[in-house]
């Protein structure tokens, strides 16, 4: 099984060592020792600290989606000609942009300081993982 030290944890975490440490000593998160002594948190209780305490801004848009990828953020830059425009928001640690008609950003009163949800639906996904040494 996948373990991970403080200091890799506690980026994919969003916290700093110190967080992470007060989180372990408050048994908010499981911990063991490595075989050289070191404080680990093994990828399992990671993945469901993560699933369990997630949980973005609130979406403004109320409705019913299929869609399960709903980012939350800010507009931070629109660059639109006649026709299509580039839409770039700031969803928390994550930069998501977006190409749609000028009309559509024009509709939607897109501008920089904008509140606004991305919606993704996607049929591909791709993962990757470290290269194996």
């Amino acid at each position: 099984m996948t373990a991970f030290r403080i200091s890799e944890a506690a980026p994919l975490l969003g916290v700093s060592d110190d967080t992470l440490r007060r989180w372990i000593d408050s048994g908010q998160l499981a911990s063991a020792r490595d075989s050289a002594g070191r404080i680990v948190v093994e990828g399992a209780d990671l993945a469901t600290h993560l699933r369990d305490s997630a949980h973005g801004p609130h979406d403004p848009v109320q409705r019913a989606s299929s869609a399960r990828n709903r980012f939350v953020g800010i507009v931070t830059n629109v660059i639109a000609d006649t026709v299509m425009a580039q839409v770039e928001l700031q969803c928390g640690p994550h930069r998501v942009v977006s190409l749609m008609s000028s009309e559509a950003v024009r509709d939607l009163g897109l501008e920089v300081g904008s509140l606004a949800t991305a919606v993704v639906k996607s049929t591909t996904v791709i993962v990757e993982t470290a290269k194996e040494s």
